[in-house]
């Protein structure tokens, strides 16, 4: 399988981040344990699909493309999400304190590459379901990546993407987002500070990828006990771009 703990770095080899994450956590509640529901809700047919927009990047929103700098050919260039998904990502900013940010893995993410990244993750055997979802063309049962209603992400810190635990699509046990609860420690402070960030803003944390959030999805209604609003999104535009570098996230 890929590998992609280059993309991020281990809090403590970040020069000045141990006291303010110390500060952090002294104000962070520690996370629930997480369950996975029963089932997840199907999306009507008649759910709109509204157009993506692309992130720009910024002093405290940094882009990865993971996928694409790791050389999946379906991957598609740059960061998409649904424009209301994109306000409450700069919610989420607001709620960290500088210099902390968010460093954004990947986004919306088209049925091909989800099929790609199916086929690699499920040619291992013994890999639990649940960490990269099937690529179902059906409409009512989109994969959470092609509703362009979730992203995967980790705390910046000066720009630099943190490792929390684990790096990025590490599919083992430390990836759940509960998974540091009882390892006292700056990775499970600051992993709880992004979940509580983001989840200020609406999103939730998937059980099994600390990294992983969805807002609006099938999987956020089975969670929160709402209707699921976002079926597939429809294809990125190259003219949907951000209007201006002060919108960020």
């Amino acid at each position: 399988m890929h590998d992609y703990r280059h993309l991020t770095l281990h809090p403590d080899l970040v020069p000045g981040l141990a006291p303010v994450a110390a500060r952090q956590a002294a104000t962070t509640a520690p996370l629930p344990r997480l369950t996975v529901p029963d089932h997840e809700p199907l999306v009507a047919a008649e759910a709109p699909r509204p157009p993506l927009v692309q992130l720009v990047p910024g002093p405290r929103l940094v882009l990865v493309e993971a996928y694409r700098r790791a050389g999946w050919t379906t991957a598609v260039p740059g960061t998409w999400l649904l424009a209301p998904i994109v306000d409450r990502l700069q919610l989420a900013l607001d709620h960290l304190p500088p210099p902390f940010g968010l460093a954004v893995f990947d986004a919306w993410r088209p049925l091909a590459l989800q099929q790609d990244l199916y086929d690699e993750a499920y040619d291992h055997p013994g890999l639990p379901p649940g960490f990269v979802a099937p690529p179902d063309p059906d409409p009512r049962r989109p994969p959470p990546h092609l509703t362009g209603a979730t992203v995967d992400l980790t705390l910046s810190f000066a720009g630099t993407p943190l490792a929390l635990g684990t790096g990025f699509d590490d599919f083992t046990a430390r990836a759940h987002a509960d998974a540091l609860e009882d390892e006292p420690g700056v990775e499970r402070d600051l992993r709880r500070l992004l979940v509580h960030a983001m989840h200020v803003a609406g999103f939730v944390v998937l059980d099994c990828e600390w990294w992983h959030f969805e807002h609006g999805t099938r999987y956020w209604a089975a969670i929160t006990g709402q209707d699921p609003v976002h079926g597939p999104a429809s294809p990125p535009r190259p003219t949907a771009a951000a209007p201006s570098s002060d919108h960020h996230a």
